[in-house]
């Protein structure tokens, strides 16, 4: 079959659309940062997503900002509400240690969990124990 003039301006469109993307997606990222994905994580992360409140700390302040997260395929996605269809930001996480923040850090508060790679530093707090957990 010959291809109308639209079906190739559509296909064109959805081209610009896809690379444009593609600056988030997980083999750009691990292009980028120089890492891999198991096949075993690759599907246990589409399998599991999570989502749900948590506290931002900003950078040199003692100010939390609150945002609804999910997480899905190795990424963060930050809304100011779960009812925003979407995301204020996102983070890639591959690559990213998570741990909990050391004295010098100087955080006080509870259920506070640390993401990290290379100088890029954040610090995120949970509202209770069973989503810190999580």
């Amino acid at each position: 079959e010959q291809e109308s003039e639209d079906d190739i301006h559509s296909s064109r469109s959805s081209l610009d659309r896809q690379s444009h993307h593609r600056a988030n997606t997980t083999v750009h990222v691990c292009w980028y940062r120089n890492t891999s994905v198991s096949m075993a994580d690759h599907s246990a992360a589409v399998e599991n997503q999570l989502s749900g409140y948590l506290l931002r700390k900003f950078k040199n302040s003692n100010g939390w900002q609150k945002l609804w997260v999910v997480f899905t395929n190795f990424c963060l996605f930050f809304y100011k509400t779960h009812q925003d269809d979407y995301p204020l930001a996102s983070l890639p996480l591959l690559g990213y240690t998570v741990s909990c923040p050391v004295e010098a850090d100087g955080i006080q508060k509870d259920y506070v969990f640390k993401l990290q790679f290379k100088s890029h530093v954040y610090f995120f707090r949970a509202e209770s124990k069973y989503t810190f957990e999580r």
